[in-house]
């Protein structure tokens, strides 16, 4: 079974709980094992993931954050740059779900981070561990 390393920016503490809730759900019901670790915000992802990886402790991750629309161009540069930075380390390898929410405002963000409804943390854990499958299928290490 895999071990996941969970890396969540803690910035709305309450929606990150209800997405690592629909991870957590996901991993154990395949069996899989996994760790939490926080960072300050969704730029800093990215960056743990990488730091993560060199310890080879891990088989994948899952990336949480909540980025919700401000009033300035803050919103564009956070979700663009994590975005870039988790898709940089997919295309070198790394097998990474991305739950990082980007959303006009709180409700919709509840909407997808609850688990009884569209369950973002479940379907990023599910992405991570498809990639894991595939990375299996190509005879990648």
């Amino acid at each position: 079974m895999a071990h996941i390393l969970i890396v969540e920016a803690r910035f709305y503490a309450h929606l990150n709980d209800m997405l690592i809730d629909g991870v957590r759900s996901a991993l154990e019901a395949e069996g899989h094992s996994h760790e939490v670790v926080t960072v300050p915000g969704a730029l800093e992802v990215p960056a743990a993931i990488a730091l993560a990886d060199q310890s080879g402790r891990y088989d994948g991750y899952v990336a949480l954050g909540v980025v919700i629309r401000g009033e300035t161009y803050h919103f564009e540069v956070v979700s663009n740059e994590s975005a870039r930075g988790i898709m940089a380390l997919t295309l070198d390898g790394l097998a990474i779900g991305n739950g990082i929410l980007t959303v006009e405002d709180e409700e919709q963000a509840l909407a997808r981070a609850d688990k009884t409804r569209k369950d973002k943390g479940g379907e990023a854990a599910k992405a991570a561990l498809a990639m894991l499958a595939l990375k299996d299928q190509f005879g990648v290490a």
